[in-house]
């Protein structure tokens, strides 16, 4: 049996400062608390971008410190919150593979375990694989043979008729007809959306965890119109995924590791 540990959204600042109003580094300390108690049994953990909040050297500097308390690997990848540059200048070039990006492949107990990333951090929230990365992605599925795949990356691949698909992967179309490729695509697990949602694209099954920042309100645009109308923003729970897989199946567990819903105040979410 395979089991992993996915965490996104972390949004570490630099000391004396919070992210929306939140002391993100004793959140994140929490979640190590949790998996190191809980799930000492895994196999790796993926931290799934947004690593730190606006990309400085002393926040990737506090997550390294706060990460080296994990007593599992890990492996890491960046979202639209980090800057690609700084985090390999802190953590090494050797953090990057040949595309350039922080995409890993991971094969472990029958399986492959691809991590991407999906940081464009001049797209304004949206999610972006280069040219170089989708020719790596192919070819690291052909190379899989009849393996389960499992994906892991920050941005989700599709709508969820919230007010914040305008920041979804672009391209995600060419994106789902690549996995739908290979025989066996078990998940494509994201975290960016600071919500729980599970669903298809295309045929290739997806999920997304509310992650270890605030979670927003699944409100559809039904009800709450386009941006920028206010969705209630809530300080917990704090939640990451918990990976199964075999070779028949493939479960994904959203566990809590603080269970804190408190509405957040709106002045929280103007940025400077």
């Amino acid at each position: 049996m395979l089991k992993f540990i996915v965490l996104a959204d972390i949004h570490i600042v630099p000391a004396g400062r919070l992210s929306n109003g939140l002391e993100t580094t004793s959140r994140l300390n929490a979640a190590i608390d949790f998996v190191n108690e809980t799930h000492a049994d895994a196999d790796f953990v993926v931290f799934a971008g947004d690593l730190a909040d606006r990309g400085e050297p002393e926040a990737y500097a506090r997550f390294e410190a706060a990460v080296e308390r994990l007593t599992l690997p890990r492996y890491l990848t960046l979202g639209n919150h980090d800057h690609r540059p700084t985090f390999l200048q802190h953590f090494g070039a050797d953090h990057a593979s040949e595309t350039g990006n922080v995409d890993h492949v991971i094969d472990i107990k029958g399986h492959r375990v691809i991590v991407l990333d999906s940081s464009d951090p001049a797209a304004g929230g949206s999610g972006l694989l280069e040219r170089t990365q989708l020719d790596w992605l192919q070819a690291r599925l052909d190379e899989a043979g009849d393996r389960p795949v499992i994906i892991v990356l920050h941005h989700n691949i599709t709508r969820f008729h919230t007010q914040n698909d305008f920041i979804i992967l672009r391209d995600c179309a060419e994106f789902a007809g690549i996995v739908a490729s290979h025989p066996d695509i078990r998940q494509v697990i994201s975290g960016h959306v600071h919500m729980t949602v599970a669903g298809t694209y295309k045929g290739v099954p997806f999920c997304t965890l509310a992650g270890c920042h605030y979670s927003i309100e699944p409100t559809l645009e039904s009800r709450s119109g386009p941006l920028p109308a206010p969705v209630a923003r809530r300080e917990g729970p704090g939640e990451l995924a918990v990976v199964l897989s075999d070779a028949d199946a493939t479960v994904v567990h959203m566990e809590k590791f603080l269970d804190r819903h408190v509405v957040m105040p709106q002045e929280h979410f103007v940025r400077a």
